[in-house]
């Protein structure tokens, strides 16, 4: 019974936020605040779907400084959940194809995102290339799921080297943004879908003592704990409640 409300609220709260964020972006195109005024207003539509979004944050990121993040990538809900700990000063790398989409599509490109073509190698070098130029001029923050795909369930998969290859390139710290567990959490007819627990990781510098590819394998092991840690925290919020 509660779908019957829910998906349609959903659906309705959609279409004005895009509506909003297709006026702030035609007025403001590529603004480096864009993406983080769409996570802040998508996430609104958490409430409608039951979830709660805590966000932890290290205190040595700071706003506006330039960092490679890096995110887990679960479902579809990931854009009203870990978009939200978007900061200001980021954009995403996105596929191309993104753009296409009505209305979203275009807010995605007038935020200012990078669109990467994934069908062409040297098309997604040169997006790379495109990203380290942003983060140097700019001092743009980039926003990446390294895992290059949704896991729908499956942990953390494996990372691909393109975002280390820009925080080596850039010489610029990753951040880790980690969110707890989606797969499954979403209920339909459940009023209440408990706890989305999001943590933003001190920036490490990628120093010279491991490779790009020793630095790619021991930070999917760091968010592999992580995530781990975080679905423990949120199972002890959800009981106390």
């Amino acid at each position: 019974m509660i779908a019957l409300f829910r998906i349609p609220a959903l659906f309705i709260a959609f279409l004005l936020i895009n509506i909003v964020l297709l006026i702030i972006c035609i007025l403001r195109p590529f603004h480096k605040d864009n993406v983080h005024a769409a996570g802040s207003l998508y996430s609104l539509m958490a409430k409608i779907v039951g979830l709660k979004i805590i966000i932890q944050r290290d205190p040595a990121v700071k706003t506006n400084e330039p960092y490679v993040f890096i995110a887990n990538h679960q479902n579809s809900f990931d854009v009203i959940t870990i978009c939200k700990a978007a900061l200001p000063g980021v954009v995403t790398i996105g596929k191309k194809s993104l753009k296409w989409i009505p209305i979203f599509g275009q807010i995605y490109w007038l935020s200012g995102n990078i669109m990467i073509d994934r069908k062409n190698s040297g098309k997604a070098r040169n997006t790379l290339d495109i990203a380290a130029n942003r983060i140097a001029k700019k001092k743009t923050s980039v926003w990446l799921f390294p895992e290059g795909t949704r896991s729908y369930g499956r942990g953390i998969l494996p990372f691909k080297q393109g975002a280390f290859r820009l925080a080596k390139t850039t010489n610029e710290p990753v951040v880790m943004v980690t969110a707890s567990n989606l797969h499954k959490k979403v209920k339909w007819n459940r009023w209440d879908n408990g706890i989305v627990l999001i943590d933003i990781a001190e920036p490490q510098p990628l120093t010279e003592e491991h490779t790009i590819k020793e630095w790619m394998v021991h930070l999917n092991d760091e968010m592999k704990q992580k995530f781990d840690a975080l679905n423990t925290r949120v199972d002890e919020l959800e009981k106390s409640r």
